[in-house]
């Protein structure tokens, strides 16, 4: 795959790549690993998306929206000095016990699910959602020795809840 045009004339310009039609995975003109490569090579996030079956579609435009908030200035709603919404902590407490791939198994409405997944990638890390599994590329821009595919340092807000909650104390009522 050639550099992109965008990159060339307009560097800076946030960018994710987007492999279109998962349902149809047997017609596919380029394998995941060339493009999860081309996307790690130039910066990028990768998403697999099926618009027929409304899957990573909105996750990878919440995505983009992050990176474009991120760059210009969404770093300073990130100070310790930052009072949380009720709605943030309970996202926070749900999404510290349940990985991204498992909050669709969740018995909780689609539009909550929806906000969990782009609560925990905006939050979390900058996730690559492949198959209902959630990865990360860490050193995108540059070229890492080892497994690329790892948790990614990332301006994070204070943890709430303790990183070492149970199943159990994450209950919905």
């Amino acid at each position: 795959m050639p550099p992109s045009p965008s990159h060339q004339h307009a560097p800076g310009v946030p960018r994710i790549l987007v492999g279109n039609r998962l349902h149809l995975a047997f017609k596919r003109q380029v394998p995941t690993e060339q493009a999860r490569a081309y996307a790690e090579k130039n910066g990028m996030t990768f998403f697999e998306v099926s618009p027929l079956c409304n899957f990573n579609v909105i996750e990878s435009f919440t995505e983009l929206s992050r990176i474009v908030l991120m760059r210009h200035g969404m770093e300073k709603f990130w100070k310790p000095n930052r009072v949380f919404t009720l709605q943030d902590l309970c996202c926070r407490a749900i999404v510290s016990c349940t990985p991204v791939h498992l909050i669709d198994k969740l018995p909780l409405p689609v539009a909550i699910k929806s906000h969990l997944k782009s609560f925990s990638m905006a939050n979390g890390m900058n996730a690559v959602m492949m198959h209902g599994r959630s990865y990360s590329l860490a050193n995108a821009a540059g070229g890492s020795k080892g497994n690329s595919l790892k948790r990614s340092k990332s301006i994070k807000p204070p943890q709430s809840p303790p990183q070492n909650c149970t199943r159990n104390n994450c209950k919905i009522s």
